[in-house]
């Protein structure tokens, strides 16, 4: 397996859509945000009559034999609630904590701090599954991600304290289901299932989106790798397994052979459609949390935003500043190269009449 190939696709998919342009918190499309592979807590789905998703659901076939064995990798975001804090009293006791009151906006020495959603990267690996077993006997393994709360405290420029950056998680609770069957002579269907079990303290009626995405499993994908064994295209199955291929049920997710051309060990069940052996433009210069996007016209875009655009987009989010600085630093000839490549091109064949 081509693991690098595997893992820019993987972390593509991770962070599609977290944060899109102009990458600022003020404009529409981040008001709303995390509408890929987004698992919610079952009572609000319910709630919601079923229309945001709890559960995923993909099968795919492996041809093998009986010591194949079957590796599984759940990954997902957590969310991150970042709060701002300002102190308002200094308490003449040492003993006694500072008093601070929450602000919608912290302005320290002409910088300013926002509020914001940002995100942690959550990965569950199941143990490699003998095929065999898993016929007979189906694997559950549940997981747990406690809440958490976290603390920076703000300085001005003379060190004094003035404020607090409180990022906090709420708990996400899920099980990952897996089994198989002998669909033919040397091929099994696997299944692969994953559920969001967290609880809601609230009635679910009562809780909108965003209290629900933060007991949400965020970007959810599935990578499914084999040992002595080699997947099926779902996409392009040989004529011999079409039926068979096409009698797999995928709900949420799409699974894709990913890797190098050609190799077959590993699948990526992907909230957003692929095709198989999906690639990262070599010119690409970095993440822009919008892999089916033209990078040049991303890089272009955020150089013509106003000095007040930028600023905020450098102070809406870590990563985006990241991206802002890449692109400002983006040396010329590197943004020639990202103009005018062609792929795929196929000779023309003339029909005959």
């Amino acid at each position: 397996m081509n693991t690098k190939h595997v893992d820019l696709i993987a972390s593509a998919v991770l962070y599609e859509g977290y944060m899109l342009y102009p990458y600022r918190r003020s404009s529409v499309k981040n008001r709303q945000r995390f509408n890929f592979g987004v698992l919610y807590p079952k009572p609000y789905s319910q709630a919601q009559a079923g229309s945001d998703a709890w559960s995923l659901e993909t099968e795919c076939l492996v041809q093998s034999v009986s010591l194949s064995a079957i590796g599984v990798r759940l990954r997902f975001l957590k969310l991150v609630d970042r709060s701002l804090r300002k102190l308002t009293e200094r308490m003449a006791d040492r003993d006694q904590a500072p008093i601070y009151t929450p602000v919608p906006v912290l302005e320290v020495d002409g910088k300013v701090f926002l509020p914001w959603q940002e995100a942690v990267e959550r990965e569950v690996e199941v143990p490699a599954c003998n095929l065999l077993a898993l016929t007979a006997a189906p694997v559950e393994m549940e997981f747990a991600f406690p809440a958490s709360e976290e603390l920076e405290l703000v300085r001005d420029a003379g060190g004094r304290l003035v404020g607090q950056i409180a990022r906090k998680q709420e708990s996400v609770e899920g099980r990952i289901e897996i089994a198989a069957v002998r669909a033919a002579e040397g091929v099994f269907k696997i299944h692969v299932g994953v559920k969001n079990l967290t609880l809601l303290e609230e009635a679910a009626g009562q809780v909108n989106r965003d209290p629900a995405l933060m007991r949400s499993l965020v970007s959810v994908h599935v990578l499914l790798g084999a040992e002595n064994g080699q997947f099926v295209s779902l996409l392009d199955p040989p004529e011999t397994l079409r039926e068979l291929a096409a009698s797999c049920q995928n709900v949420g997710v799409w699974p894709v052979l990913v890797g190098a051309v050609g190799e077959r060990d590993t699948m990526l069940a992907s909230p957003i459609i692929l095709y198989d052996y999906p690639q990262i433009a070599p010119e690409s210069p970095g993440d822009l949390f919008d892999g089916t996007e033209i990078d040049e016209i991303l890089a272009l875009r955020i150089l013509t935003m106003t000095d007040d655009e930028k600023s905020e987009m450098r102070n809406t989010d870590d990563r985006a500043r990241r991206i802002l600085e890449r692109t400002e630093n983006l040396p010329i000839e590197h943004l020639m190269k990202l103009h005018g490549t062609l792929r795929e091109l196929r000779p023309f064949k003339q029909e005959t009449p």
